[in-house]
């Protein structure tokens, strides 16, 4: 069975730099690179949505940060009202 291939962070947005510019097809940047097309467009996307921060994980910890944020309001939301209730 054949292992996955990792591709670096700066590849990814090499590839997907390319692949944004529009003077090229899809297939372009990946032959040079060694990627199928489609994880090509996948980069595309993904440097679309969250620009060069998806490939170094900073979009993932601003995520979790906003979540755990919102969980700790609705927490404080819920004791102020039983507060409220109670006293």
């Amino acid at each position: 069975m054949s292992q996955r291939r990792k591709f670096s962070a700066a590849s990814k947005a090499k590839a997907a730099h390319e692949a944004l510019s529009g003077e090229l097809t899809l297939a372009a940047p990946a032959s040079k690179f060694d990627a199928h097309p489609t994880q090509i467009a996948g980069w595309k996307r993904q440097a679309k949505e969250d620009r060069v921060a998806a490939f170094f994980g900073e979009a993932a910890t601003r995520r979790k940060d906003a979540a755990a944020a919102i969980r700790e309001f609705h927490a404080k939301i819920g004791r102020l009202t039983m507060e409220k209730v109670f006293y």
